[in-house]
């Protein structure tokens, strides 16, 4: 009987292989990455992602990883193009949070595989974990790492006027050439500010013969960011309230005043519109051009942002707004779209990407880990990365700030989603537009025309 059934089945794989040739294994299953909504677009990057995805195809047979690189100007209407198309990818990241808020439902809660993985979840801060449960989404994404925020300052432009250097921690006052202490607080920072901006002729702005439409260097400006992300210096809010109506939040009102007159009053020390995508600022790249003395910035920054210049620089605490400091926060995650055909395979990528290689991915984007175990020694490693990417930057600077910037996150914050988001957005970017590139603006009619057509939105979406 043994060897009738032995006979059966090698007569059995021979019709099949003359009837269909060799017998092959079941193809694996791809599994697209989409990278741009956040960091990874960058060359170094992307030589890093490359490396992930060779690791992980070399070593699973069932999963083909494939990494889609798509510029971050563009990275947002590919997305939406690919997703009306029905040809959405099955993983986004890394992304922050107005990535993931761009896309508001387009998210696989993945409650259900945490649950049927058993994936153990003690390695994050539980208010991590909860950051990412959305109300009628579920959880969204996984905590991967956060990029404080810093003030980034010019060593060379100090010293040229003849200025001590900001504060080392947070909690310390800013010590002048005098000896005097000061808070280290918005209106020092403007005071700062107006001294080490200079106009054509060698003026600063504190002198009588300043020429403000002639500046070539300023003392301050916030770059790489949004209406809300500069705000936000002056205090978290949102243009969204607890009930879901547009408002103008009296912190940010105030602030939207004072960049105004920092950008046109007769003491200007910050870049106008007109300047602020110039060949004198570096086509944008405020702090690396070396014509900017202070800019708060995320860690995400570092590297690519200082690639060119050549002056010394350190970072410094955020200042405080009414005797609060607010240094907001970025944290990224990667996301599973709900529109996957495959939510298995593209749960195991993920844990992969958050677990196997979530140290090699946060030092190659320039984040902190959310993993705690990973935590420990992250800035020697991160130097080390840094100074090989980037050989001519001297990264031997304040990391301690960075860390005590996490005592200091914006509540609710900056980037948090709300009504048809990207139109919603697109508004108060049109209205950053017209006040930055109008010396005559009326900020505060300005505001509330903005708040009038965001409650429109609002309603439209509803």
């Amino acid at each position: 009987m043994r060897k009738q059934n032995i006979f059966g089945a090698v007569v059995f794989a021979a019709i099949l292989v003359l009837s269909f040739g060799v017998v092959s294994a079941q193809e694996p299953v791809t599994i697209r990455w989409y990278v741009g909504l956040g960091a990874g677009t960058d060359a170094p990057t992307i030589a890093g992602q490359e490396a992930v995805v060779a690791d992980f195809n070399a070593t699973h047979d069932d999963i083909e990883l494939v990494l889609e690189v798509v510029d971050n100007a563009q990275a947002y209407d590919v997305l939406n193009t690919q997703i009306a198309a029905g040809n959405a990818p099955d993983i986004v990241g890394p992304m922050g949070v107005r990535g993931r808020a761009s896309f508001p439902g387009a998210w696989l809660d993945l409650a259900p595989l945490i649950e049927s993985t058993n994936y153990d979840l003690s390695d994050f801060d539980p208010s991590l974990v909860e950051f990412y449960h959305i109300a009628d989404e579920g959880q969204v994404g996984l905590p991967f790492a956060v990029f404080p925020y810093f003030m980034m300052y010019n060593k060379d432009l100090f010293d040229e006027a003849d200025l001590p250097y900001p504060p080392m921690n947070y909690g310390e006052p800013y010590v002048d050439a005098d000896g005097v202490e000061h808070e280290w607080n918005i209106e020092t920072v403007t005071e700062l500010a107006r001294m080490l901006t200079v106009d054509a002729n060698g003026n600063d702005a504190t002198m009588d013969g300043f020429d403000n439409t002639q500046i070539v260097q300023w003392g301050f400006g916030v770059s790489h960011t949004d209406v809300r992300g500069r705000d936000t210096l002056f205090g978290a809010a949102n243009f969204v309230d607890a009930d879901g109506n547009a408002v103008i939040p009296e912190n940010w009102r105030y602030a939207e005043n004072w960049y105004h007159d920092a950008m046109y009053g007769p003491q200007a020390f910050y870049p106008s519109g007109a300047y602020a995508g110039s060949d004198l600022l570096a086509g944008g790249n405020w702090f690396g051009s070396g014509n900017v003395a202070m800019v708060p910035i995320h860690q995400w920054y570092m590297g690519w942002g200082t690639a060119d210049l050549a002056d010394a620089w350190d970072i410094a605490p955020i200042p405080s707004y009414n005797g609060v400091t607010t240094a907001k926060l970025h944290a990224d995650t990667f996301g599973i779209m709900e529109y996957t055909q495959h939510p298995e395979e593209a749960f195991a990528v993920l844990s992969y990407l958050l677990g196997e290689k979530a140290e090699e991915l946060s030092t190659i984007y320039g984040g902190m880990p959310a993993r705690l175990s990973l935590q420990d020694g992250f800035y020697e490693r991160y130097v080390t990365t840094l100074s090989e990417q980037y050989p001519n930057t001297n990264f031997d600077i304040n990391w301690d700030v960075a860390v005590q910037a996490l005592a200091y996150p914006d509540n609710p914050n900056h980037e948090e989603g709300m009504p048809s988001f990207l139109e919603s957005s697109a508004r108060y970017t049109e209205y950053g537009q017209v006040v930055d590139n109008n010396a005559d603006a009326d900020v505060d009619a300005e505001l509330d025309l903005l708040q009038t057509d965001l409650q429109a939105i609002f309603d439209a979406a509803s």
